[in-house]
């Protein structure tokens, strides 16, 4: 069996591995139009703030090892073509421009994701840059060194991440985004409002609301203005994170896809055509919340759908569990996790849901130091099924994020989380767990017996 893979960042890594460990005697043909593979993209903040010394620990493989397992890896080659009818991939060399046509019995689509560059005027100056790969991160380091004023489009995490990165290094940071609130994807508006008004404190400039609508460049042709429909922000260097759209221009019109362009799967991760198969950014991912398709584009969903790739590459043996979305962050000391649908976007989506917020100790007020815990829960009416959940700490509490994944993952109700067997030990938390605890409210709330207030 001959299968060639197109792309090896996350899931096309996955994805190799697999198929190797599952069919040890396939040949299996990578093509990588990158100098390096499996490079840790959600570590480039980290690297960019100096928290990452050494830039080698964001790669967990290289293509040695692949090489080492029995894959053939071509680096620095561009797919041009592929015909998903003749079964059959153009590749061309990007060091001598040499091009070679191969057949394949099994083709695995792992071509990732791009960087969303909106066409706005001035786009194209210098010191404008995106963060996505190894060789952005090292741009945006070498960049960084002599700008003093950054402006930061964007305020998911990758963006966030970033306003963190430069305003602890001394920089003077501005966050823009077309939207009223920071991580908007990920937490209601209670955590949010707690979030940017520590930014604030930190000197960061938050133009939330704001589109840019021009950039501005000096004589050299370096970018000096940022500009939106009211304000004007000086800037040396600006970073685009805006979002990001799948790469799959090369099976354009072949395959059936979102209106995005990402690909759809199966359960098996097989696309419309049973012997191609697709994972990572360039695919859709299964939503458990709403048992709909969706693009979440996160390096844990890629990393999952390519080993599934690598189990099924000759029968159908692995099913896809799906996902939640389930994310974590660290920002100026608060500890940050999420999973699922929170209540906006449960509104977005059409599904009837309620929710309750409120605050606890993770520990006994007996012992010498505890921390409150902020968090939210949402479920379905009229099912009581959980369907998504927040939580917000200066405690480390993204674990219990995991524990929600699973929650929403197994469609556990209220009742269930409720009374759920958690251990107890004052060092770690109370009789009761904070997730029992805030289960409990929301099923009082769900019988009519507590008053909701959203407030933090």
């Amino acid at each position: 069996m001959k299968v060639v893979v197109i792309g090896c960042t996350h899931a096309g890594t996955a994805a190799v591995k697999n198929i190797l460990a599952t069919e040890p005697n396939a040949e299996v043909i990578v093509y990588e139009r990158n100098d390096n593979i499996s490079f840790l993209s959600c570590g480039i903040a980290l690297y960019v703030g100096g928290v990452v010394k050494d830039p080698a620990g964001l790669f967990y493989s290289n293509p040695e090892e692949l090489a080492g397992l029995g894959a053939t890896v071509n680096m620095e080659h561009n797919v041009t073509s592929v015909d998903v009818t003749e079964k059959k991939i153009v590749a061309e060399d990007l060091k001598t421009g040499t091009s070679e046509t191969v057949a394949y019995d099994k083709l695995v689509l792992t071509t990732g994701s791009w960087p969303i560059i909106p066409p706005i005027p001035g786009i194209d100056s210098e010191n404008i840059l995106l963060c996505k790969n190894y060789n952005q991160a090292n741009e945006i380091i070498a960049k960084s060194h002599d700008a003093q004023k950054v402006v930061i489009v964007g305020g998911g995490y990758i963006g966030i991440e970033l306003v963190e990165a430069f305003a602890e290094s001394g920089k003077e940071v501005t966050l823009i985004d077309g939207l009223s609130r920071i991580l908007n994807k990920y937490l209601d508006q209670p955590f949010t409002d707690i979030l940017e008004e520590d930014l604030k404190e930190r000197g960061v400039t938050l133009a939330l609301g704001e589109n840019v609508a021009s950039f501005e460049a000096d004589e050299a042709g370096k970018v000096k203005m940022v500009k939106t429909a009211s304000q004007s922000f000086d800037a040396d260097m600006v970073i685009l994170c805006v979002g990001f759209m799948p790469n799959n221009e090369l099976v354009k019109g072949q395959l059936e896809t979102m209106p995005n362009g990402a690909l759809k799967v199966n359960d098996y991760m097989q696309t419309s055509h049973p012997d191609v198969f697709a994972a990572g950014d360039s695919a859709v991912v299964h939503y458990n919340p709403t048992g709909e398709l969706a693009y979440i584009p996160l390096a844990t969903n890629a990393v999952r759908q390519g080993m599934i790739v690598g189990k099924n590459i000759k029968q159908n043996q692995l099913r896809y569990r799906g996902t939640q979305g389930t994310s974590g962050l660290y920002l100026f000391g608060w500890n940050i996790g999420s999973t699922g649908l929170t209540k906006e976007s449960a509104r977005l989506q059409g599904v009837e849901v309620d929710s309750i917020i409120i605050d606890d100790n993770y520990r006994p007020e007996f012992m010498p130091t505890t921390e409150k815990v902020f968090m939210e829960l949402v479920w379905e009416k009229g099912t009581n099924r959980i369907v998504g959940g927040q939580l917000l700490s200066k405690y480390d509490i993204t674990q219990s994020a995991n524990t929600l994944s699973v929650v929403v993952q197994n469609k556990m109700t209220l009742e269930d989380l409720a009374l759920q067997d958690f251990f107890f030990q004052p060092h770690f938390d109370r009789p009761w767990n904070y997730l029992n605890i805030l289960a409990q409210a929301a099923l009082e709330q769900a019988n009519g017996n507590l008053r909701n207030d959203s407030s933090i």
